[in-house]
């Protein structure tokens, strides 16, 4: 099915490593965001991303911007499932010099709630429609300089970014209208990362109003599962919403 094919490509990647859990986390996504599995697989039916025949408006980019920027964690989670530590998520909307046309440009750092001045994960995302328009492409970058950036959200209305600064991009996460708001996934072959052993890793992201759910997975180069979610996302809830952009 065209609709299911943004997230079919994490699914198609855990069927390939052939990982232990595997099908138990492709079972739990589709149970929980309504993916509709292949035949061979089981046939379930559950809500799946909105098709979209028509190319989105510009303001789906800002959509997707405001379902991001403010303040969100997992301590919901953490406190009543000792398998998940309390996270934090902060965003904000950050100028360029030389922005390009009809983008939304990001920052993004995520840490221990216990530890929120050594953030683990530092990332520029650049918002902007598709080719087609009709996927939101948040086009990741991983800074050269992360401990020059750590705490940008506090000021960022004081700082002008030139691109330069952004640093190296690392992967394109593919956005698309769903019923609960938008969901994305990173490409089939995953994208690089070194984090905890992991040499890249996959995710499938559902952004909604009560904020993000994400299903971030780490492997290393034999296709082995090192850290991530298995029978449940991460749940990340709103603890500061922004205004919008």
């Amino acid at each position: 099915m065209p609709e299911m094919k943004l997230l079919q490509g994490s699914v198609w990647r855990v069927m390939r490593t052939g990982i232990r859990n595997g099908w138990k986390t492709i079972l739990a996504i589709a149970f929980t965001y309504g993916l509709m599995l292949p035949d061979f697989a089981y046939s379930l039916t559950v809500p799946t991303p909105v098709a979209s025949p028509d190319p989105l408006p510009p303001e789906a980019v800002s959509e997707v911007a405001n379902h991001l920027i403010g303040v969100m964690d997992t301590s919901q989670q953490a406190a009543t499932n000792s398998d998940f530590v309390s996270v934090q998520m902060t965003t904000c909307a950050i100028a360029l010099q030389e922005p390009g046309a009809n983008a939304v440009y990001l920052y993004q750092e995520q840490a221990l709630s216990s530890n929120l001045t050594d953030p683990y994960r530092q990332r520029f995302l650049q918002l902007s429609l598709s080719a087609d328009q009709r996927r939101v492409e948040s086009r990741n970058f991983k800074p050269d300089e992360p401990e020059r950036w750590i705490g940008l959200c506090q000021d960022s209305n004081s700082v002008t970014l030139s691109r330069s600064d952004l640093g190296t991009p690392v992967c394109t996460v593919s956005m698309r209208p769903s019923p609960l708001g938008y969901v994305g996934s990173t490409p089939a072959e995953g994208c690089p990362v070194t984090l905890r052993g992991a040499t890249w890793l996959t995710n499938v992201i559902v952004v909604h109003a009560d904020g993000m759910d994400t299903w971030d997975r780490g492997f290393n180069d034999a296709g082995a599962q090192l850290w991530g979610a298995d029978t449940e996302p991460y749940r990340y809830r709103w603890v500061e919403a922004e205004h919008e952009i």
